[in-house]
């Protein structure tokens, strides 16, 4: 039976599985494979005279595959050997564009293996409650909003731009860590370790830093709106720039500190060392 006899549906029998579809899906995508060969008038097609199928003697496991690619585009989700099994039937078929997404699929998983996996937030929870060590993780720009990292040691990591709402760091070690740009608003921070962390920028608006420790620390125009830093230490800590409207200063050890030109008009100090503080320009 010739092709310009064929009607626009298109019976197949590939290696017995039957299949039906349209000489426009055959021949559109790839017009240079077989397929689109045989359906646009390029070739004769038998047929089964008494069902009309078009009988290939193929293995028809995958031929569905090869029909959705020419429908769609899409290269399936399979296993690495389902992979060979599909690019054995499509350099049958002289599918080239199939062929090559294949390719591209098993080469990014290949890549992908070889790549070390990044930290999720349940791997981060299971660090933690395990007490693995977490110095030296780089955490910037994670959504780690009330993670709990109470004890956990995390020196020198780094947080710089995360968003850290109301996460627990109570007692944690963090000397030495980054905190630029970050948002730890409502973060608990009482009894950490912040000697020389830097935490510039950082919108530290209602946090608790209860006795921590942030000797050296650099809170450059950071927000410390509301925070609580009773009892704090923060001995040579760097505050030029910072807000401390309503913050509670009382009983801190400010000595040494950096305040010049900062507004301490509704900061509470009572009790507060100041000895040794550079306060030129500060308003109280």
């Amino acid at each position: 039976m010739e092709d310009s006899n064929l009607p626009t549906l298109v019976r197949l029998s590939i290696g017995g599985k039957k299949f039906c579809t349209t000489i426009d899906t055959l021949t559109r995508r790839e017009p240079d494979s077989m397929l689109a060969a045989v359906f646009s008038s390029r070739h004769t097609v038998y047929q089964d005279s008494e069902k009309g199928y078009v009988f290939v003697d193929r293995d028809g496991k995958h031929f569905r595959h090869i029909l959705n690619w020419l429908r769609d585009g899409v290269v399936p989700t399979l296993t690495d050997s389902e992979y060979s099994e599909l690019i054995r039937e499509a350099e049958y078929y002289q599918l080239l564009g199939l062929i090559e997404g294949v390719s591209s699929v098993l080469n990014k998983r290949k890549e992908d293996e070889k790549s070390p996996a990044e930290l999720t937030r349940t791997d981060i929870f299971k660090c933690i409650q395990s007490e693995r060590d977490l110095s030296l993780v780089d955490f910037s720009f994670a959504c780690l909003k009330n993670v709990f990292f109470s004890r956990a040691n995390l020196q020198c990591a780094k947080f710089r731009d995360v968003d850290a709402v109301g996460s627990n760091f109570h007692n944690a070690t963090l000397r030495e860590c980054e905190f630029t740009g970050a948002n730890l608003r409502g973060a608990l921070l009482a009894g950490a370790n912040l000697q020389s962390a830097n935490l510039q920028d950082a919108s530290l608006i209602d946090c608790s830093f209860c006795v921590a420790d942030l000797r050296s620390a650099h809170l450059q125009s950071a927000d410390l709106t509301d925070a609580n830093l009773e009892g704090a230490n923060l001995e040579g800590a760097n505050l030029k720039g910072a807000k401390l409207s309503n913050a509670n200063l009382k009983g801190a050890n400010l000595q040494r500190a950096y305040l010049r030109h900062v507004n301490l008009r509704d900061t509470h100090l009572e009790g507060a060392k100041l000895d040794g503080a550079n306060l030129l320009g500060a308003i109280r």
